[in-house]
């Protein structure tokens, strides 16, 4: 299939700087931050259940990934040290959460500026 997406070939998972790389079979490598995986999380709990009900999630700054668990041959499911392990996120997402990091990172800090909500450094 030509429209098949890129699937990952490495999988890092860096607790100390809280971040997770992937390189994908395209040649494509993303570092993405907990933090940023977290509120982006596929699960209906961040969300939703469609278009409009997408929680923000607040006070995410030091999440850390502490599993991380294979979903057959499609997707991982990350648990966090927040107790949150309910998103499934598959090859497609997090290809997708690479190749749109800057501009969902943005859009993010926009929603919790709005929010009236402050990031802790």
């Amino acid at each position: 299939m030509a429209d098949e997406m890129p699937r990952p070939t490495e999988i890092n998972l860096h607790q100390k700087s809280r971040v997770l790389e992937l390189t994908f079979d395209d040649g494509s490598q993303f570092s993405l931050p907990c933090e940023y995986l977290r509120v982006y999380s596929p699960s209906a709990e961040v969300r939703g259940h469609g278009p409009g009900e997408e929680i923000l999630q607040l006070g995410k700054e030091k999440v850390n990934i502490v599993q991380i668990e294979p979903v057959g041959t499609y997707a991982i499911c990350l648990h966090f040290d927040d107790g949150h392990n309910t998103g499934i996120y598959s090859w497609d997402t997090l290809y997708n959460l690479g190749k749109h990091q800057d501009a969902l990172w943005k859009e993010y800090l926009t929603r919790l500026e709005k929010a009236g909500h402050k990031r802790k450094a």
